[in-house]
């Protein structure tokens, strides 16, 4: 018999979140990387679970999470599209939700609910970070080219929501990055060193979609610009554009990370689920 996450949770406590990867520490992205291989468990209560856009990887995952979990989910479209103030929502909608996973632009809108509710909350997707995503793709490289704090990771292209979150992880894990794009994208972000661009090699190399209006500043990845890199795995954020972000069809370079990378998508998502039920809950039983 499957064994069951229960949650206890009192009216005034405040859930832990994951709208920023900021908000984990190293222990819980371990933690979380762990339930990742470990048998399943039957999960006790009801999620909320409100969608914006397409998503359709990681709409696809989230869902098969919720049924796998035995997770009650109850869909409210537009969640954060209203006027009503988020403590009011928050406030009404806790008593019938154990955990929130929201897809949602407006990133302040999304934290402030996040910081209103006592329950767990999720961020699908916002404006400023792609939290799940990230996770994923970390633990790939972790447990296939090796540890995360010796592996020469490098994003290539204009901030994107993706790449935000991934400057969130190396300092929260105290792994070191390098970020390729236009000069006038450079910042000072602890972990992450930028430049115009480079020749050294690298280990991994990571794409996203440009945001709208960077086009002018930026330039695709080619194969010459892998070959100067050590021929790295290329690990593109779907959905991707060749032509686009990439000017190399990932199916014609060998080190494509593959389509079958993603599935691990779901795995962690519902990693993250029973992560964050099981500390609202403080116990396992």
């Amino acid at each position: 018999m499957k064994a069951a996450i229960s949650r206890r949770v009192s009216d005034t406590s405040q859930a832990m979140n994951l709208v920023s990867l900021l908000a984990l520490s190293p222990e819980d992205v371990r933690a979380i990387w762990r339930l990742v291989a470990s048998p399943g468990l039957d999960v006790q209560g009801t999620a909320a679970w409100s969608f914006e856009g397409n998503g359709i990887r990681t709409r696809t995952t989230f869902l098969k999470a919720f049924h796998e979990l035995n997770l009650s989910v109850i869909e409210l479209p537009n969640l954060l599209k209203t006027d009503e103030r988020v403590c009011d929502l928050a406030g009404y909608l806790d008593p019938f939700y154990d955990i929130y996973v929201i897809r949602e632009s407006n990133h302040e809108r999304l934290a402030e609910f996040a910081a209103s509710s006592r329950r767990p909350v999720v961020n699908a997707m916002s404006s400023a970070g792609h939290p799940c995503e990230v996770l994923t793709d970390a633990y790939f490289i972790e447990t296939t080219l090796g540890s995360i704090q010796k592996v020469r990771i490098c994003l290539w292209g204009p901030p994107t929501n993706v790449f935000r979150s991934w400057h969130e992880l190396a300092g929260v894990m105290g792994f070191s990055l390098l970020h390729v794009c236009h000069e006038s994208f450079h910042e000072a972000v602890p972990n992450v060193s930028f430049s115009s661009s480079l020749r050294e090699t690298v280990d991994v190399v990571i794409t996203d979609g440009w945001p709208r209006g960077t086009e002018q500043l930026s330039r695709p990845l080619s194969i010459e610009d892998l070959a100067r890199m050590g021929h790295p795995v290329l690990l593109p954020t779907p959905p991707f554009v060749v032509g686009g972000e990439l000017s190399v069809d990932p199916l014609r370079y060998p080190r494509f990370a593959g389509y079958e990378q993603k599935k691990l998508l779901l795995p962690v998502q519902r990693a993250v689920l029973r992560y964050l039920l099981s500390q609202a809950g403080n116990s396992l039983s």
